[in-house]
């Protein structure tokens, strides 16, 4: 007997951010420890070097555990920040099944007790949350940033007052390699 499925082309369809995990590119990670409040702010972002040679893909990102009182999160296309900028060692490759281990090109970058809002860039959106809820959003790689871009996360409380705050911001990213 014949089997009529022996020649039959397979089709398989997978969400972008398995695909990329797999070759490699899909990298997690966040800034923990975001302190501001008492008339400050803090940020954190994914910084694409000038030298990477990598775009940079944003596909998720969460704002958590905000303590205290109600938030704005302001979200930031190539903008410079202000404050001592900390560099996150809280970052991995998804796909742990690769060896060795790939590593990002991009940067998660982060600032703490920040007097001043970022200059130049775009503020793109403005997203409010109450103490103690997380603020995510998938963006499926739509937002995608060249060597020396950014995308960065202010965070303010909503209440002036004397107050203080913390919180973590989390991302999900890929790269891909510029070619030239």
């Amino acid at each position: 007997m014949y089997n009529q499925y022996c020649n039959m082309a397979e089709t398989v369809d997978i969400p972008i951010e398995l695909y990329k995990s797999q070759q490699g590119k899909y990298f997690v990670g966040y800034a923990d420890n975001l302190k501001f409040g008492n008339g400050t702010s803090a940020w954190a972002r994914l910084y694409n070097p000038c030298d990477s040679g990598v775009n940079l893909h944003v596909n998720v990102w969460t704002v958590s555990d905000i303590s205290t009182a109600p938030f704005q999160a302001q979200f930031w296309f190539n903008a410079v920040p202000s404050g001592t900028i900390q560099k996150s060692a809280m970052v991995t490759a998804s796909n742990t099944a690769i060896q060795p281990i790939p590593r990002p090109e991009v940067k998660i970058q982060s600032a703490s007790y920040v007097t001043e809002e970022p200059k130049g860039g775009t503020k793109a959106f403005i997203r409010s949350g109450q103490p103690q809820t997380t603020l995510v959003d998938t963006e499926n790689g739509k937002f995608i940033f060249p060597p020396g871009g950014s995308f960065l996360i202010y965070l303010t409380l909503e209440e002036t007052g004397s107050q203080a705050a913390s919180g973590r911001v989390a991302f999900g990213w890929w790269e891909e390699r510029i070619c030239n």
